[in-house]
């Protein structure tokens, strides 16, 4: 029953998040903002899958439509969704989306195959459920789930998996003096659940789906610099650049894992095109075994 509870006190404290904003539609209003090119550097890894116009796309969590906004602005048929429709009814009125509809994760209200695609930008990791969000967009997608998630460190680093793995003999607390953000939450109420390369694997896998994908991508964000300054201003663009290609490098040398991974789990074989595409802007595709008993 609490568990009940709690979920329902998730979703509403998120429901409630953007209500009384003034800033939410600031990047929005400023896209020539570092902050717009910051984000638009995690969009541009969908690129292999906006090739035909004519697919359909949800955004699920978009809760001020900045997600169904791009995909708009390269042409494509989209309806945005979140779990609170007051800040995506302003979204529409002020001319930034064309569709849109109030959902909860856990429970769409479209029917199977509704949309192509589904896509799910840095909200996953809210949701206090989120496997049983993602069945759902599966269920709804046709061809491919895609989401931009934050990388768990306790599967995809090895020193901290040998480091917890060591200290584990002695205390499983020992390894929280190390690994900071263990259990790590945000101020809206929920856990940051983390994602990782094999829990989606394992997913395709239980339900006999034919493949996934995956790509890397680093990103800066600090309150120390005003992000909201435009991409003309050298001095903050390059401190952020700097960054991201310092972490770049670690991350090519095998030192620590992407920070943030665009994961796609395919329904149905991806097209010989999209396959191309990904493998041009630098994805992994894994296709999955064959499950010989069923």
């Amino acid at each position: 029953m609490a568990s009940t509870d709690f979920k329902e006190q998730s979703y509403s404290a998120h429901e409630q998040h953007y209500k009384g904003n003034e800033k939410v539609f600031r990047r929005l209003e400023n896209k020539n903002s570092i902050d717009f090119w910051r984000h638009e550097r995690m969009y541009k890894t969908l690129t292999p899958f906006i090739q035909t116009k004519q697919d359909k796309w949800l955004t699920v969590g978009d809760g001020v439509g900045t997600d169904a906004y791009w995909l708009q602005s390269q042409g494509l048929d989209v309806v945005a969704s979140d779990i609170s429709d007051v800040v995506l009814t302003e979204a529409q009125k002020r001319g930034y989306i064309n569709t849109f509809s109030k959902e909860n994760a856990e429970q769409l209200s479209y029917g199977d195959d509704s949309f192509d695609y589904i896509f799910c930008k840095e909200a996953y990791h809210h949701f206090p459920r989120p496997y049983i969000a993602l069945y759902d967009m599966l269920r709804v997608a046709s061809k491919a789930v895609i989401l931009i998630e934050p990388e768990d460190i306790g599967i995809q680093m090895p020193l901290i998996i040998f480091l917890k793995n060591i200290l584990d003999r002695f205390s499983p607390n020992l390894i929280n003096k190390v690994w900071k953000n263990r259990f790590s939450f945000e101020s809206v109420g929920n856990f940051v659940y983390k994602v990782s390369e094999r829990e989606f694997e394992k997913v395709a896998m239980g339900i006999n789906l034919p493949c996934v994908a995956f790509k890397g991508i680093n990103d800066y964000y600090t309150t120390q610099l005003d992000l909201s300054q435009p991409t003309t201003n050298k001095k903050i663009l390059n401190k952020v650049k700097a960054k991201i290609s310092k972490r770049n490098l670690l991350c090519k040398l095998g030192i620590i894992p992407y920070e943030l991974k665009t994961c796609v789990i395919f329904k149905t074989m991806p097209t010989q095109v999209v396959k191309e595409s990904m493998e041009a802007e630098g994805y992994k595709f894994v296709e999955m075994a064959k499950n010989p008993y069923l």
